[in-house]
């Protein structure tokens, strides 16, 4: 199926050379091109012109573009002229891959045409030009083919502007239809991590139930379709494609890890499709300026892992070569790194000297990093953690007698609820004092959105116990919600980036305003402290 208002990759020509004014003798060629494809569409034998249909998806794509950009552009001419190129795709293709491969590349001119005008390389007043001129070239051709492409612009003109059926142009786009949205979301749920992607899908899946049961967006039901990768940067794209070209989702949300993310982030860019409310601080989501595809909730690594390094410094009164940093040895592990080593600059102090405590992804192999600190002798008195549940809870149980005054904090991606169940089996005293740093406010706090949060998830998912991670998937997909019920029935990516780079001083009841715009789009940049009690329950904690 056609996508009309979907924006993907723009890796087939030059984006201005796309949405040029096309000139009349290029137009005569599309008529004739069109009207012997439009006979085929009709009933003859298929032709299978499968070039002179790409080269027509190259001339016609970015013209509709442009239109669909325009809100004073009446739909009907567009969505006509939409529909019998689907026709001439079904009617020129020999099977469904071919199908397929037709209207995604459409789809991708469509979108050059549609971002060329949003990014300020077009305007209205061109895109409606270029339409009508190829309307008027297709004027002179038999009456079967004027019938087939569309009215012409006085038939439009004069045509009664009868309201558009709701979702008639955003049915096509991927993902979406008249009843039901569906998003992907690829993730560890098997392996080491497999609380991690279980949480934050419970999280999301809590919110769009609650928010489906409230009647959807516009009578649209929210749906999310996962995939595991098991946090291996390998199976990631794997994952990506089957929810892409497979399930058709919309965009992605929630998904987990910041190895994963440099793997899928470049995936969704070339396809123009949203990649919003990862699970990673990681500054690879956090281009300056951003990526206009790619928005985040939550605080960064180098916040998180700034908050940390202050409150050891000024409040705990350590010396700087007093605080390592164990980390995963990949680019989760490089990101905290690299944010103490800035948290250490903003100070004034010398990061040349931070000893880094290694480990190896997808595993509890801690023993060099142990190592590496029994032959500090004593001098470390912090360890900054940049790991995942159950290698923090190895290094803790490894190291908790040897240095018993030892202070641990860890970032959010930990795993908190994970992370304090782990210490909990080895016993309180593994557990009692170790800090995280959270992107959300105290799951046993009362604020609006933690009281919200736990109401839907008794309901949608009883017996499951309120949790760090899932809580951060709840709030990352309602303020999605929120920007998609603004965008409105017409629904495409282009729409939906724009009504988020719109979106200030969004009260979800966190404790702190969200906001986005061109310049930003992280939405949060609060840190909360939490501490582990003896029970095993988190604690507030002031950083500062």
């Amino acid at each position: 199926m056609i996508e009309i208002a979907y924006a993907e990759a723009a890796t087939i020509g030059d984006i201005g050379s796309s949405v040029a004014l096309v000139r009349s003798s290029r137009l005569r060629w599309v008529a004739a091109a069109l009207g012997a494809l439009f006979a085929t569409a009709a009933g003859a034998a298929p032709s299978n012109d499968l070039n002179i249909v790409r080269d027509l998806a190259g001339r016609v794509g970015p013209i509709i573009g442009s239109a669909l950009a325009c809100p004073d552009v009446a739909r009907p001419r567009i969505q006509s002229i939409v529909d019998k190129f689907q026709a001439v795709i079904k009617a020129n293709a020999s099977n469904e891959a071919e199908r397929d491969d037709l209207s995604r590349l459409f789809d991708r001119y469509v979108a050059d045409g549609r971002y060329a005008l949003t990014a300020g390389r077009t305007n209205c007043g061109t895109a409606e030009r270029q339409l009508a001129e190829l309307e008027q070239s297709l004027a002179g051709k038999p009456t079967s083919v004027i019938g087939a492409i569309g009215p012409t612009p006085a038939a439009a003109a004069t045509a009664p502007a009868a309201p558009m059926p709701q979702a008639a142009l955003a049915s096509t786009a991927r993902g979406v239809t008249a009843n039901e949205l569906r998003f992907g979301m690829v993730a560890p749920f098997s392996g080491p991590a497999k609380e991690l992607g279980r949480q934050m899908k419970l999280g999301i899946e809590t919110a769009f139930n609650q928010a489906n049961d409230a009647g959807g967006v516009e009578s649209r039901m929210l749906r999310l379709i996962s995939a595991d990768d098991g946090y291996e940067p390998t199976r990631t794209v794997d994952a990506m494609k089957q929810l892409y070209e497979k399930d058709q989702v919309f965009g992605f949300i929630g998904n987990v890890g910041t190895p994963t993310a440099a793997v899928a982030i470049p995936y969704t860019l070339q396809r123009r499709t949203l990649f919003f409310g990862a699970f990673t601080g990681a500054n690879v989501l956090r281009n300056d300026p951003p990526d206009r595809y790619v928005f985040n909730y939550r605080a960064g690594y180098a916040e998180e892992t700034h908050a940390a390094v202050r409150y050891l410094i000024k409040l705990r009164r350590l010396q700087p070569r007093q605080i390592a940093v164990f980390a995963q040895q990949d680019s989760y592990g490089d990101a905290g790194f690299t944010g103490v080593s800035k948290a250490f600059r903003s100070l004034g102090l010398n990061d040349a000297s931070i000893l880094r405590l290694d480990y190896k992804r997808n595993t509890v192999d801690v023993d060099q990093a142990v190592n590496q600190l029994k032959a500090q002798k004593g001098a470390i008195k912090a360890v900054v953690m940049v790991a995942t549940y159950r290698a923090a809870a190895k290094f803790i149980e490894k190291t908790r007698d040897l240095f018993p005054a030892m202070i641990y904090t860890n970032v959010s991606f930990v795993g908190s609820t994970a992370l304090a169940d782990e210490l909990m089996l080895l016993g309180p005293r593994f557990a009692n004092g170790v800090i995280v740093t959270q992107v959300v406010p105290a799951v046993s706090g009362y604020s609006s959105a933690v009281l919200e949060y736990k109401n839907a998830l008794a309901k949608y998912f009883p017996g499951e116990a309120p949790d760090y991670v899932s809580l951060e998937g709840y709030i990352a997909a309602n303020v999605l919600i929120q920007a998609l019920k603004r965008t409105g029935s017409q629904l495409d990516t282009e729409r939906l980036i724009d009504v988020l780079e719109n979106t200030h001083n969004l009260d979800l009841g966190v404790g702190t305003p969200l906001n986005f715009s061109r310049a930003e789009h992280q939405a949060s940049h609060k840190i909360w402290g939490t501490t582990i009690d003896e029970n095993g329950r988190y604690r507030s904690l002031e950083l500062e």
